[in-house]
């Protein structure tokens, strides 16, 4: 009884674990993300962007500097836009 105890916490505790790596990656390909602000096309933008949004798909313009996509780490500030490069933080439209 008390194996099955600790064998269910250490799963749990594994699990608990694993959700949380999940979030900083993509599960699909196991690669890295960061958020890409400035990128996003209207209506393809990942979840909030700040004041007067809601979640995904919120964007109303292309490129607009408050709402961000999930790209791979590393390769945002290299995305070229007709506005300028991706951001990793808010940036004025």
């Amino acid at each position: 009884m008390k194996t099955l105890a600790i064998a269910t916490a250490a799963i749990a505790l594994a699990s608990l674990a694993g959700a949380a790596m999940a979030d900083d990656m993509n599960t699909s390909s196991g690669a890295a993300m960061e958020k890409c602000y400035g990128v996003a096309m209207a209506g393809k933008n990942d979840c909030k962007a700040g004041a007067g949004t809601t979640c995904a798909g919120s964007a109303k313009m292309d490129y607009d500097g408050m709402h961000w996509k999930n790209v791979p780490a590393g390769t945002c500030t290299s995305i070229k836009t007709p506005h300028g490069m991706g951001s990793l933080s808010p940036m004025k439209s």
